[in-house]
């Protein structure tokens, strides 16, 4: 195996700052901030920023305009099953004695939904600009917050925003960008995107995100299962107006990898891992695996979501089990470890051998666009065979 840095990014962070300037300077700031607010009353403290104001830009939408789904229902894997393909892609989160699915199908149109599982509260995230589906904790520091969408872009990544202190936060690294909360961040909640399928199979217990969000006109309109961004990810890149810079690295800028977000962060194609099916490495003291199967759509490359290519699915886990560090190889659609034989399947879990009814501990990652992931982990690790 051969591990390459892609190197530093021009784009870096700013180290939070006062915007406490000059007469020339504060206007430059007051004009910033006209910019960013467009008219729109916030009570966030733009004084206070860990990056440059001028890399944020209006997406499009006013606040809210894509609007986050605050009371989520659930309906039965059954009930769901009748409006699912199987390669739907689902975001699965699964906490305590909860499994649930969130249909990319919903997501794609509200971009948040704030919820609590397992006895948690978290907020489940999809930015379909920069692929990223991730899941946060939304406790900080002994209070629960609540987040919606600022209708404003960061590097093509959603910037979201806490009802609480009007912070901004940047939903790729679940970091507080301005405001307040700058610095702040918000503790990744394991979860993985899945078609339905696969959901279906490995978690039959599994609740779904119901199409009964509260909003019904966008269920009249039968916007639930379109894809508003068709062959997005066929571009040779993102949408020039949210982004801009050169993007490091071998890969293509939409290439999907499965990332982790450890020291500098990690890396992998999905080509090279679809080639594979099993990556084993090593970042720090985690040892881990990352698997990857077929069987979910691209959520952006047809209108249909359910007629999208299937770009496959991916999860991660830490390799150590108990005294043991596990190595895995794909064995004829199921993942084997090479120490003691045993079979394993996407859920990290043994289904035969001596380790059978063992379960490895999940690792959270996410399956960003190429793009996406550089943008804000420009030391990342790329892994290449």
């Amino acid at each position: 195996m051969i591990f390459g840095r892609v190197g530093k990014w021009a784009s870096g962070f700013f180290a939070v700052s006062t915007l406490c300037v000059d007469a020339a300077g504060a206007q430059t700031v007051e004009d910033e901030v006209r910019r960013l607010t467009s008219g729109e009353a916030w009570s966030t403290d733009f004084t206070v920023h860990s990056v440059p104001l001028s890399e944020i830009v209006a997406g499009g939408p006013p606040r809210d305009g894509i609007p986050p789904i605050d009371e989520p229902r659930f309906e039965s894997a059954s009930t769901a099953d009748r409006w699912l393909d199987d390669r739907h892609p689902v975001i699965v989160v699964e906490l305590g004695d909860e499994v649930r699915a969130y249909p990319l199908g919903i997501l794609i149109w509200h971009e948040i939904v704030n919820d609590e599982v397992g006895g948690v509260p978290v907020t489940v995230t999809y930015c379909p600009l920069c692929n990223t589906a991730l899941v946060f904790d939304r406790r900080l520091s002994g209070r629960v917050l609540d987040f919606g969408t600022s209708g404003r872009l960061r590097m093509s990544d959603l910037v979201m925003y806490d009802r609480q202190t009007e912070s901004w936060w940047q939903q790729a690294v679940g970091e507080a960008i301005v405001g307040e909360l700058t610095g702040a961040r918000l503790i990744p909640v394991t979860a993985n995107t899945y078609g339905w399928e696969t959901a279906q199979r490995l978690h039959p217990e599994v609740e779904v995100l119901s199409r009964d969000t509260g909003f019904p006109e966008y269920e009249a309109s039968g916007r639930y299962g379109q894809n508003p961004y068709q062959r997005y990810d066929s571009r040779s890149g993102p949408f020039g107006g949210f982004f801009s810079g050169d993007i490091p690295g071998d890969l293509p800028a939409m290439e999907r990898v499965a990332a982790l977000d450890f020291g500098d962060g990690w890396a992998v194609g999905f080509a090279a891992l679809s080639d594979r099916g099993v990556v084993n490495s090593t970042v720090g003291d985690l040892a881990f695996v990352v698997f990857w199967e077929p069987g979910a759509a691209s959520a952006v490359d047809r209108r249909a979501i359910d007629g999208g290519r299937d770009v496959g699915q991916s999860a991660a886990y830490d390799r150590r089990l108990g005294d043991r560090t596990l190595t895995f190889e794909q064995a004829e659609n199921v993942f084997r470890d090479r120490e003691t034989g045993s079979t394993w399947n996407l859920s990290g879990l043994a289904t035969a051998g001596e380790l059978e009814g063992r379960r490895l501990t999940p690792v959270p990652h996410g399956n960003h666009f190429w793009f996406a992931w550089v943008a804000f982990r420009p030391d990342t690790e790329l892994w290449s065979p």
